[in-house]
């Protein structure tokens, strides 16, 4: 586990990039070999549309990461956080750590996301795609993804977790995202039974359903528990599903300066 932990936390930013990008291009050959549906679109300009949105985060990400790595020095110097608390195994406190930051950088703030009006305002831009495959996990207004990062600030404080551990759950919710996002095909069996712990293809297409009641429901990004705890956990065919929004006109989907300026418009309804 040491081994492992230091091979994580001594990544270069190429080998994380290399990382992204594996988990994407895994997605694209998956989705060609099993789709769920035929998407009729150019898929390379899809892709690239929603890239733009993956350098903001990255830019974004590159600035956090510096005030990240204060916060870790400065939890650990002073021993705040729960976790310097316990006395658990390494894994033990690993998987507490990757839990409670999913929990609270992802299922919490993407609950909010949905029902805090100004939040939601920024978070339409990653529904707003009607051709949901893996490159829409990457497709985040700023403002969304910012206060994603606020979210997982607080969650590095109140745990007072490793920088290793927080790697980890980076790594793990780059996998995640592109693999819950894309257009694949699953046996029902697998996804089914997969979904009982984890975030599934099957299980987050209802989340991007064109309205409600179902676009607010599975807000997981890595462990499906939380929404089967909280009530917010839906399992259908997701055949059904639409993509897009009710609020947006869908031949904004792929205007990428509009997309922008959708936080900001008054007259787009948040009810």
């Amino acid at each position: 586990m040491d081994a492992f932990l230091s091979f994580v936390e001594n990544l270069s930013s190429l080998e994380k990039l290399a990382w992204i990008l594996i988990c994407l291009f895994g997605s694209w050959i998956l989705e060609g070999a099993i789709p769920l549906i035929q998407l009729n679109y150019e898929k390379w300009k899809h892709a690239g549309r929603n890239m733009i949105f993956l350098s903001t985060s990255i830019v974004i990400n590159v600035i956090f990461g510096l005030l990240t790595l204060g916060i870790f020095v400065w939890t650990d110097a002073n021993q705040i956080g729960f976790l310097h608390y316990l006395n658990l195994p390494l894994w033990a406190e690993l998987l507490i750590a990757v839990a409670f930051l999913d929990f609270i950088a992802q299922y919490l703030a993407h609950y909010l996301l949905h029902r805090v009006p100004w939040m939601w305002r920024f978070h339409m831009v990653h529904h707003s795609d009607t051709q949901v495959d893996a490159t829409t996990g990457t497709r985040h207004h700023p403002g969304d993804y910012l206060i994603r990062e606020v979210f997982a600030l607080g969650a590095i404080i109140v745990s007072g977790m490793p920088l290793a551990f927080y790697l980890v759950y980076r790594v793990l919710s780059v996998l995640f995202t592109y693999f819950s996002h894309a257009n694949i095909n699953l046996p029902v069996f697998v996804d089914k039974a997969l979904s009982f712990v984890i975030i599934t293809p099957n299980m987050h297409k209802f989340h991007h359903h064109f309205e409600r009641p179902w676009t607010d429901t599975n807000f997981g990004n890595i462990f499906s528990f939380w929404d089967r705890i909280f009530g917010t956990f839906v399992y259908d065919d997701p055949r059904q599903v639409r993509y897009g929004l009710d609020v947006l006109s869908d031949d904004k989907a792929d205007d990428v300066l509009y997309q922008f300026k959708v936080p900001f418009d008054k007259r787009i309804k948040t009810d």
